[in-house]
C-alpha cells in the first residue's frame, strides 16, 4: 500500500523500529555516507537493455534493494520496501506474471460517498451509499500470486505485507525495464550488496505526509508526472558501466 498512515502499515514490529533506530545511528556515525539526503525529489539513473530478454531482477531483503541487471551490466538498482517478520517477502527464483500501470488494492482503501472518503477494509462498509475505491499500487508488477512490485512509500525498515515497493520516481523506469517472462530471483542477500549496493542512496519520502484521501482515489492519480527517462544502453555514449552502480542521489 502507498499510505504511511493506514492501518496495515502502522503494523510494524518491535524488531523493524530497532532496524530504524539501527539505520540513523550507523548513519551520524558514518558522517553522512550512509545517510538520506533532503535536498530534493528522489532520482536514479536507469539505462534501457540492448536486448530485454537477457534482463534479470535480483532482489537482496538483507540490503532491501533490487537490481535490475543484463549480464553484467546494472541497468537499475533502487531501494525498496520488504515485508515485515510477520508478513514476510517470499523467497526463491520467480518470473514477471503480470504488469499493471493502474493497480489498486482489492484489500485496504477508501470507502467513497460524495465528497466524503473513509479509510478502510473492503468488504467492511460504514455504512450504506458507500463505494470501495482501492489503495494505489501504480506500476504493478506481479511475480507470485497477492505478491509484486508496485509504488509505494520506501521505508529503511521491513514495512509491507510483502509486497516490494519502489519509490514513485523509480517505479515506472522498472517497470519498463521488465516484461512478462523476466526471471525475479529474491534472496537474503545478493552478491551486488557488495559492489552496486554500497552506491545506492536511499530515498527519503517515508517522512512525508500521506497524499489527501481526493488524490488517492482519483483515476489523475496514475497520471501524475514521474520520472521515466531511461538512458541509452550499453555500448551508447551514455553507457551503463559493467558492474557498476548507476548513479543514484537526490
Amino acid at each position: 500500500m502507498i499510505s504511511h498512515s493506514s492501518r496495515p502499515e502502522q503494523t510494524v514490529s518491535w524488531q523493524s523500529w530497532t532496524y530504524l533506530a539501527l539505520f540513523v545511528a550507523t548513519s551520524l556515525f558514518l558522517g553522512g555516507c550512509a545517510a538520506t539526503s533532503t535536498s530534493g525529489p528522489y532520482h536514479v539513473d536507469a539505462y534501457a537493455p540492448v536486448q530485454p530478454k537477457n534482463v534479470k531482477v535480483f532482489v537482496s531483503l538483507k540490503a532491501e534493494i533490487v537490481y535490475v541487471m543484463e549480464g553484467d551490466t546494472c541497468l537499475l538498482a533502487t531501494p525498496i520496501t520488504v515485508g515485515t517478520p510477520q508478513n514476510p517477502t517470499p523467497t526463491g527464483s520467480f518470473k514477471v506474471t503480470e504488469k499493471n500501470p493502474t493497480k489498486r488494492s482489492g484489500e485496504y482503501g477508501f470507502w467513497v460517498n460524495g465528497s466524503n472518503a473513509v479509510s478502510g477494509d473492503a468488504g467492511k462498509p460504514p455504512g450504506p451509499g458507500y463505494t470501495y475505491v482501492g489503495y494505489p499500487m501504480a506500476y504493478w508488477v506481479g511475480f507470485a500470486p497477492g505478491f509484486g512490485f508496485h509504488e509505494g512509500y520506501v521505508w529503511p525498515i521491513p514495512h509491507s505485507h510483502g509486497c516490494l515497493r519502489l519509490n514513485k520516481n523509480a517505479s515506472m523506469k522498472f517497470y519498463q525495464l521488465v516484461q512478462i517472462g523476466t526471471p525475479v530471483i529474491i534472496a537474503q542477500n545478493q552478491p551486488e550488496d557488495a559492489t552496486i549496493g554500497k552506491s545506492v542512496v536511499h530515498p527519503t519520502d517515508y517522512k512525508d505526509p500521506d497524499p489527501p484521501a481526493a488524490e488517492l482515489i482519483s483515476p489523475n492519480y496514475f497520471t501524475e508526472p514521474r520520472d521515466n527517462q531511461l538512458l541509452p544502453p550499453a555500448g551508447s555514449t551514455a553507457a551503463a558501466p559493467a558492474m557498476g552502480a548507476p548513479a543514484a542521489a537526490q
